[in-house]
């Protein structure tokens, strides 16, 4: 981390109140730029699943698939690391420039020649390396560019943005692979990329402030010991660490079954894939209302009850998608899990930035993504085979319950309950200490 993301400096929100999200240019170019990588990302992905097909049978396919998430996984929590030591801005720019590169790279050789499998092999790994540092990076810049009091309303852009991406990337990537293959699909993901990285070149970020250790008494930095000094942070936090493993447990809860169960469920029942396409979509489309809602909004009174109280409405409403009849009836307990789980989500990923020390915000936001791409797939395989034994049905029950138990933690773990977040137009956080501006420091 350079000198001047140490110096100490207040956020412009700290001399006057920031400006709304909607009406600030930078976090404007932020979502801008998110929106464009997001958009980006799915055209990426679908263009390499058509690419695979194109050279080799269903299961080198889905070895293409899969092997970008080997080193997302294995890399996340060192993205943190690195985020945190060199400033989430730089390599942000640096990953998505990197990912503009290999991307344009794969479209040219598409172009040029008929590539085997390796190339699609080597073009996976080196995305999963690059989103490694991406993810992280990203995350943590959210409290940089705007103050504590507009950050629920940014999550919640964020969090609109990412399902607007998911949204529109397929039908974008379907016309260009329907004009000019994977060639034109993975340049149309390069462009977008490229425009992405402009935008983020023109974002700025507040410096850190001092984070509270003695320069003549701190221990030498070294990524290994930042890497066990995140995760201590984690541990020993009141309101960061509960829910961070609140979120942990509920994503095993939901993720298998959302990704694998509902296909099952579909097989069991009879239904097509257009069947579970408008589950899925129903449950973006709640995810992508509440979150806009959120963003609209801009504040929410009691946030420790509410992401509590959220997250067990959600988890009953995911296995009941397991024991509906028909897709219709399945569609709408979707469309309101999905409404439910975008406030929980927002809520509580604002919550964890809120009260995270600057300086931690890339190792926080690295293990809240590993749990999602590398935690919950671990659980892929017993999903299936839970499906083959027992049937979809309990498996979606099942979930739910592991889902809700999470919310044991916010019930029982008193700053989780009754913590705050401060309203639009406040520069300060009512965090778990109840006073303003006050984050408990608990890393010795």
């Amino acid at each position: 981390m350079t000198a001047a993301e140490r110096a100490p400096s207040a956020h412009p929100s700290a001399e006057c109140p920031p400006k709304p999200a909607h009406r600030d240019g930078n976090v404007l170019r932020w979502l801008s730029a998110y929106a464009a990588s997001m958009v980006g990302d799915s055209i990426y992905f679908l263009a390499l699943g058509w690419a695979a097909a194109q050279v080799a049978g269903p299961a080198q396919v889905g070895l293409v698939m899969a092997v970008g998430a080997v080193p997302r996984a294995l890399l996340m929590l060192g993205g943190g690391v690195v985020a945190d030591r060199f400033g989430p801005r730089k390599v942000v720019i640096g990953s998505d420039a990197a990912r503009c590169a290999v991307i344009l790279a794969a479209a040219a050789v598409l172009w040029l020649a008929t590539p085997g499998l390796w190339l699609l092999v080597v073009l996976a790994l080196a995305f999963g390396v690059v989103d490694a540092l991406f993810m992280p990076a990203v995350g943590a810049l959210p409290p940089r560019i705007t103050g504590p009091g507009e950050l629920v309303r940014v999550q919640g852009f964020k969090a609109f943005v990412e399902r607007f991406g998911r949204l529109a990337g397929p039908p974008i990537a379907g016309v260009a692979l329907g004009v000019g293959g994977p060639e034109t699909a993975f340049a149309a993901a390069g462009v977008l990329f490229a425009a992405s990285l402009v935008l983020l070149v023109a974002v700025r970020i507040a410096p850190l402030p001092p984070d509270g250790r003695d320069a003549a008494t701190a221990e030498p930095a070294t990524p290994w010991r930042d890497l066990v000094d995140g995760l201590r942070y984690i541990r020993r936090h009141p309101v960061v660490g509960p829910l961070v493993v609140s979120g942990a447990i509920s994503q095993l809860g939901i993720v298998p079954p959302l990704s694998v169960g509902l296909v099952l469920l579909g097989d069991e029942r009879g239904w097509s894939p257009a069947g579970i396409g408008l589950i899925l979509s129903a449950m973006a489309v709640g995810a992508g209302a509440s979150t806009l809602g959120l963003a609209v909004a801009g504040r929410m009174p009691r946030a420790g009850a509410v992401t509590t109280v959220t997250l067990v409405v959600a988890s009953v409403l995911i296995g009941v998608i397991g024991v509906m009849p028909t897709v219709p009836g399945a569609a709408a307990v979707a469309l309101a899990a999905g409404l439910v789980s975008g406030v929980c989500g927002g809520v509580s990923a604002t919550l964890i930035q809120v009260n995270t020390l600057p300086a931690y915000l890339g190792r926080v936001s690295s293990v809240m993504a590993f749990t999602y791409v590398g935690l919950a797939p671990l659980a892929f395989p017993l999903c299936g085979w839970a499906t083959g034994v027992w049937g979809a049905g309990p498996v979606f029950l099942v979930g739910g319950a592991i889902s809700m138990s999470a919310a044991f933690i916010g019930v029982f773990v008193r700053p989780v309950w009754r913590a705050e977040l401060a309203g639009p137009g406040k520069g300060a956080n009512a965090g778990s200490s109840g006073e303003p501006g006050r984050v408990a420091d608990v890393r010795q």
